[in-house]
């Protein structure tokens, strides 16, 4: 049987990989997009905020005498060098990446979500107090994405009428 505080490890491991595959998705995205200003100045604030999030991470981690897992944060890694990658050849770049942030951003929730569960049940007030931290990053992130959902399917579609290259990044 497993320990409740050693699943709690395990989780934050997971988190810490989640967030060092949205710091290489968020860094691929920015570099690309070109046409998009408003979303790349906020995908730079998040990848700031993201890698602030996986510091803070692995300090719950160290706290608890444990560390990352390196063999989870190059998978992560590597998944998401793979995703910036499959944009690059896709004539609606812009708009798969902001599925693709938009619903990696519910991931992360959830997960902080879970965190904030598990950290409460073993008594962990300072994980519970990071992630909470976390969560409301991630939601202030999901939330502003939903609210520009619209804006960049239109500026996307008038730009693909002139010039399908210029939009798609």
């Amino acid at each position: 049987m497993t320990d409740s505080k050693e699943r709690l490890a395990q989780w934050l491991r997971d988190a810490h990989a989640m967030e060092e595959q949205a710091e290489t998705m968020l860094s691929g995205q920015i570099e690309r997009l070109e046409n998009y200003p408003e979303l790349r100045d906020r995908m730079r604030v998040h990848l700031e905020e993201t890698r602030r999030q996986a510091e803070r991470l692995e300090q719950c981690l160290d706290r608890m005498g444990e560390g990352s897992s390196t063999l989870k944060d190059a998978g992560g890694k590597l998944i998401a060098m793979g995703q910036s990658i499959s944009g690059i050849f896709a004539g609606d770049e812009v708009m798969k990446g902001s599925l693709a942030s938009y619903t990696f951003e519910h991931m992360e929730i959830a997960s902080y979500k879970m965190l904030i569960a598990a950290a409460g049940e073993v008594g962990d007030t300072e994980v519970q107090r990071v992630c909470e931290q976390n969560l409301r990053e991630e939601e202030a992130m999901a939330a502003w994405l939903e609210s520009k959902l619209g804006t960049v399917t239109t500026e996307f579609l008038r730009r693909d009428e002139r010039d399908a290259d210029s939009a798609k990044r």
